[in-house]
């Protein structure tokens, strides 16, 4: 026994040994932090000089930023962000909800109308935004299809109207994203207890009043879940918005992601560039901070419990 405890490799007390699996995830680590925080980090710096094609470390204070606000550009980029998020998550949820509880009948083929729905989720924005210019285009969509029909006088051009530009980008949106909201939804409805369901039927209850008094709150977790994806979703979109209308007719569907492109790879202002995408980080850190505080308080409730 004691010639094994001998042999017996000695600790010192204190020095902590790296685990396998520590030393394997540790490259990735690390080049999450360069590629990732580090450039975060970067152009934090770079958004407080007067860099424009080349950076240069001449620190000027919050000047970028306070042009930035003055820039037309950037507030009209700001506005089409709040209508396109609005209207892009409402009518998701909305439409995303209907069809949940519209599957949730256990209707017959639901399998293959569920493939349906999430189909477009498995198509790339690119190739969304590029169908959708089609299809809105005046000289080769509806219009032109409503016009061989005979109506002449039918017209649809909201993506060359500059005050109807971006909600088509919301049309375009919702068709890509509803079906996504649709599945979150239908998770949701199949996590109900029936037992509530049975006991509000035996109560007399109708299916609308069961389902608007009883099932939809009980998927406030689901909803919030889908409304921090959608927001997230629209203020990164850049895909979409290249694709159908490049931030055209003249500035009047830019989003904030493509006026931060087109400032710094396009007008050499990188300070600039790097002063929106600031801007836009900490949207982004307002929108995902208070989900993972809930999403972290809700699993320490459920361990304590």
């Amino acid at each position: 026994m004691h010639q094994a405890a001998d042999a017996a490799p000695l600790r010192r007390p204190g020095k902590r040994r790296w685990s396998p699996a520590a030393l394997a995830v540790a490259p990735t680590f690390i080049l999450v932090a360069i590629s990732v925080y580090g450039f975060i980090g970067w152009s934090t710096v770079i958004s407080f000089t007067s860099s424009k094609y080349f950076p240069q470390y001449d620190f000027v204070g919050f000047s970028q930023y306070v042009r930035l606000w003055e820039s037309d550009r950037w507030n009209t980029s700001v506005i089409n962000l709040v209508l396109f998020s609005v209207g892009f998550a409402l009518i998701s949820l909305l439409l995303g909800l209907i069809i949940a509880i519209f599957l949730d009948q256990k209707i017959r083929g639901e399998s293959t109308l569920r493939m349906i729905y999430l189909y477009p989720m498995a198509i790339s924005l690119i190739v969304t935004g590029i169908a959708w210019k089609w299809i809105l285009n005046p000289g080769t969509g509806i219009e032109h299809l409503l016009r061989s029909w005979g109506w002449e006088g039918a017209s649809f051009n909201w993506l060359v109207d500059p005050k109807m530009a971006v909600y088509t980008l919301v049309i375009a949106a919702v068709w890509q994203t509803a079906g996504f909201v649709m599945a979150i939804f239908l998770a949701g409805l199949r996590g109900v207890d029936s037992e509530i369901v049975k006991a509000a039927q035996l109560e007399g209850a109708g299916a609308f009043r069961i389902y608007t008094c009883i099932i939809i709150p009980m998927l406030r977790t689901s909803m919030f879940s889908a409304i921090v994806i959608l927001v997230y979703q629209a203020v990164r979109s850049f895909d979409l918005v290249v694709a159908m209308t490049n931030g055209g007719p003249g500035y009047s569907s830019d989003l904030p992601t493509t006026f931060m492109y087109n400032s710094t790879f396009l007008c050499g202002q990188m300070a600039q560039g790097s002063a929106s995408a600031v801007m836009i980080l900490l949207v982004v850190v307002v929108i995902v901070v208070p989900y993972l505080y809930a999403e972290f308080k809700h699993e320490h409730n459920d361990s304590s419990h």
